[in-house]
């Protein structure tokens, strides 16, 4: 709290003056007035009065008279100060105001030499004290730190900040509306689980005392969601939050939002060619274009995207022959040379798997699906007719990172349930990220779910790519930060 600005407050009550109002209208923002009357060929209406609202950003003081600069939600404009226009206790009033604060005027308009267009105050009020000092002049917050854990100063005086999240908004209503197009129905399923399932992560813990019993938070909703479409729902989807207790870096958070959807009668293709018209269509409508900057590399959204196999993207961007990776020994030879440490409880789809992150995830650029995974890492996924040691999956890749997961529903209860045995298995022997058996689930697949392909999309990677924002924190407005002490 700085000293000068208490002073001031205080000097305000003496007055009879409340430093906080309870209320102030405004009838419209600055940029319906800038929208009409910043054209300099616009007349400007010589007695008509206009009102406005917002922060003060700049002073510029000469004499009896000054010049401040205001913003609120929609934009920016000048306003003239002079006190032979305002009473005596309003110019007092503006006296004791500082860089920061809320302010309310109401004048006329005018254009200074320079063709700015101007509030002429003829009425000013105090709506806010502020009792700290903006950094810099307002110029910017450059302390990474300071920013993300003071997210409101970092939107004060970092514009561009504001309009990343406002970006953000814009792509979640377009997802929106891009499924309910489609005819999906958009649902909530619980955040706190009594199982874990639905993906491979290690969940955060936490317990019900009126119950007595253990919950986790949601790791996915994939369960919930399936059996909704057992019952009906043939096309759902839910936008929310996941939690996963993992570590923290520019492409992971604990808590992070994901859209997940379910679609009766489609397959794994299908999701594909949806997910491409879905992100070029928010491409073009957010940035108006399907040529993005991310970072230093420049990405091209245009369709088709390529599609490969885990074992041909190997090849391709890892030199090595699908030969080399044909069999378990091949392949944990082939993994030794990368440098992998192979877990004696691996089979030959693990380690595939490991190799393509070692040498190919990174340096898929341009959007690319990776397709029919192994089944040992795909524990929810359809079997391929063709190869039942793979599965019927795609992962979407775009500069280097996952943007979205998905596949053919497995729908037989004995092998979804001897898969869930597998996990509960693994999880015995210390894999924390595995699946736990879930009969309830068993017993709704029992009951029917048609042929269905689901696929997950992390919304806030895809918020990373569209607004150039190379880490996952700046497109949250408060990530997880630790403790200050």
């Amino acid at each position: 709290m700085e000293q000068h600005r208490l002073e001031k407050c205080n000097k305000l009550r003496e007055m009879g003056l409340n430093p906080y109002v309870n209320s102030h209208i405004i009838t419209s923002t600055i940029a319906n007035i800038l929208e009409k009357y910043s054209s300099s060929e616009t007349e400007l209406p010589e007695s008509e009065e206009f009102s406005a609202a917002g922060r003060i950003l700049a002073k510029r003081e000469f004499g009896k008279t000054a010049f401040l600069t205001i913003r609120d939600r929609s934009g920016i404009i000048q306003v003239y100060i002079k006190k032979a226009l305002l009473s005596e206790e309003e110019f007092e009033v503006y006296t004791l105001t500082d860089i920061g604060d809320f302010i309310g005027v109401k004048g006329t308009l005018f254009r200074t030499k320079t063709g700015e267009l101007t509030i002429r105050a003829f009425h000013y009020r105090l709506l806010t004290k502020t009792l700290r000092d903006l950094p810099e002049k307002f110029h910017g917050l450059k302390d990474v730190e300071t920013r993300y854990r003071q997210r409101y100063l970092d939107l004060i005086v970092n514009n561009d900040v504001k309009e990343v999240f406002i970006k953000r908004s814009q792509i979640i209503k377009e997802i929106r509306d891009f499924f309910t197009s489609c005819g999906f129905v958009e649902v909530e399923t619980p955040m706190m689980h009594s199982l874990v399932g639905g993906a491979a992560a290690k969940p955060f813990i936490t317990h019900h005392n009126a119950l007595d019993m253990q919950l986790y938070l949601r790791i996915a909703p994939e369960l919930y969601l399936k059996r909704l479409v057992v019952g009906g729902i043939e096309r759902v989807f839910e936008l929310n939050r996941n939690f996963r207790n993992e570590g923290v870096d520019t492409k992971h958070n604990p808590e992070f939002t994901m859209i997940e959807w379910y679609m009766a009668y489609a397959d794994y293709h299908t999701l594909m060619d949806m997910i491409e018209e879905l992100v070029t269509t928010i491409s073009q409508k957010i940035n108006n274009t399907l040529q993005i900057q991310f970072g230093d590399l420049n990405i091209d959204l245009q369709r088709p995207w390529a599609r490969l196999t885990m074992a041909e993207a190997i090849e391709k961007y890892g030199n090595i022959s699908q030969d080399e990776i044909a069999d378990y020994e091949k392949a944990k030879a082939a993994a030794e040379k990368l440098h992998i440490q192979v877990d004696s409880s691996w089979g030959h789809g693990k380690i595939i798997s490991e190799i393509f992150e070692i040498t190919a995830e990174e340096k898929l650029i341009n959007p690319a699906f990776i397709i029919d995974y192994p089944k040992e890492i795909s524990p929810l996924s359809k079997s391929k007719e063709s190869n039942p040691e793979l599965t019927d999956r795609f992962e979407l890749f775009i500069a280097g990172m996952e943007l979205s997961n998905g596949f053919n529903e497995l729908n037989d209860p004995v092998d979804q349930e001897e898969r869930f045995q597998k996990q509960v298995d693994s999880r015995n022997a210390g894999d924390e990220e595995a699946c736990m058996m879930d009969e309830d689930y068993i017993r709704a697949l029992e009951y029917g779910l048609p042929p269905t392909a689901g696929a997950g999309m992390g919304i806030d990677r895809l918020v990373m790519l569209l607004t150039n924002q190379v880490s996952i924190r700046d497109v949250l407005l408060f990530p997880y930060m630790r403790s200050e002490d």
